[in-house]
Order: structure tokens, then sequence, then C-alpha cells
């Protein structure tokens, strides 16, 4: 007599194929820098930070005061050079933090003058700039693009159009004449913080809100399609 045959579903030996795997979802590391005049702690840098942590679906944004700064006195600002050091060092410990993670360094006016020049840097690999109202027009009057013509990593300008450090003639021209991949976000109406008046706002049947949102998709946006290029 044969012997029964043992059905497949009664104590096969057979291992069931593994799932399939799931391919990690890289989440950027912002570094954050301040402007001139107001610490990380402030309303506006507080606001930035938590937008750009969900829109990016960031591991983290990392923000920090420069040392003149510190303890809750109100100083002027030395050279944004003066300044390198000390954001450079920001950006190595997140680098050694999170390892594994994109780097954006984004920056609010001089904080993002500041940013460029770290990003130029050899020490550390950086995936993008993200300039929030970028000084581009001295004390004096003069252009300073020389360090935006030295970049080498895709970079985002978000400007209010009203920003009188920042006329938007001279942003065009110095994006011309720069190599790296760069776009330019207008707020319209927005001045140097990206305040839009009340009156222009009815004007236009728009609210601060929804002009803030759009230039933060379009960050989103423009880190996911360099860091897609990069790949490639």
């Amino acid at each position: 007599m044969a012997p029964k045959r043992r059905r497949a579903d009664q104590g096969s030996s057979v291992p069931a194929p593994p799932p399939p795997l799931r391919k990690a979802k890289l989440q950027p590391v912002v570094i954050f820098a301040h402007g001139a005049g107001a610490p990380s702690s402030s309303d506006w840098m507080v606001h930035w930070k938590k937008m750009v942590q969900d829109a990016l679906d960031a591991v983290a944004v990392v923000t920090f005061d420069y040392p003149y700064m510190s303890g809750g006195k109100r100083r002027a600002p030395p050279k944004a050079e003066k300044l390198v050091d000390h954001h450079l060092g920001i950006v190595k410990d997140a680098a050694v933090k999170y390892q594994g993670h994109p780097l954006i360094l984004m920056g609010k006016s001089m904080g993002s003058r500041v940013s460029c020049m770290v990003a130029s840097s050899t020490e550390v690999d950086v995936s993008a700039v993200v300039c929030l109202g970028y000084p581009l027009k001295g004390v004096n009057g003069a252009v300073r693009d020389e360090t935006l013509l030295q970049l080498k990593v895709p970079t985002m300008f978000v400007q209010g159009s009203k920003d009188a450090l920042c006329p938007l003639d001279k942003l065009l021209s110095t994006q011309k004449k720069m190599t790296c991949k760069n776009e330019l976000h207008i707020i319209d109406g927005g001045d140097h913080s990206f305040k839009v008046g009340k009156k222009y706002l009815e004007s236009k049947g728009l609210n601060q809100h929804d002009l803030e949102m759009e230039a933060i998709t379009k960050i989103s946006q423009f880190f996911q399609d360099s860091f897609t290029e990069s790949c490639t």
C-alpha cells in the first residue's frame, strides 16, 4: 500500500518567501541659520523651522545662534566671513550625528550668505542651499555676488519682490552668471522677511499663510528634483 502523501499545508518545511524589501526613505537634515538681527528663537525662525520640518519631512532642522548673538545681548554682527568657522562646525556635527542623510543648508538673510560660504567648503558634502531673503546688496549699495558665483551645489532663492536688500533685476543677472543649478521663487509684495501688506493681500485675494506655503512647496520640490538628479 502506497504511503499517504502529506498535504502541502501540513508541516511543510519550505519557508515562506520574504516580504519585499522596502527602500528606506532618505530624509534630509536641514541646518538653518538666523539673520543678523534676531536669534534662532525668534518667532520668524521658529515659524519657518516648523514649516520646513513638515514640508521636507526632515529628520531634523538644526538651528543655532552665532557667538555674537549668545547671552541674550543684542550686538552688531561681525563680517560674514568671521562666522564661517562656527557655522561649519555646526554642519560637521550634524553630518556626524545624521550620517547618510542629505545635508541642506538654509539661512535667513545674513545666515543665507554664510550658508553659501560654508557650502563651498571642501570639508562638508552639501546637497543643496536655500537662501531666504539673500542680502545681495551691501551697505554701500554694491552687488555682493562673489560668494554666489563660487557655488557648485544646487541653490534656491526665496525673495520678496519688495526686498530692498535684493533688487530682483540684480539677482536675475547674478543667477545667469552662476555655474550651479539655481532657482528663484518670488513672494509677490513681500519685504525682506516676506511680509506682505494687508491692503495688497486684499487686493489680490490672497493671505500670508498661502504665500508662505507656496514658497515652502517650491523649496520641497527643488530639493527633491536636485537630489534625484544627483543620484542618477
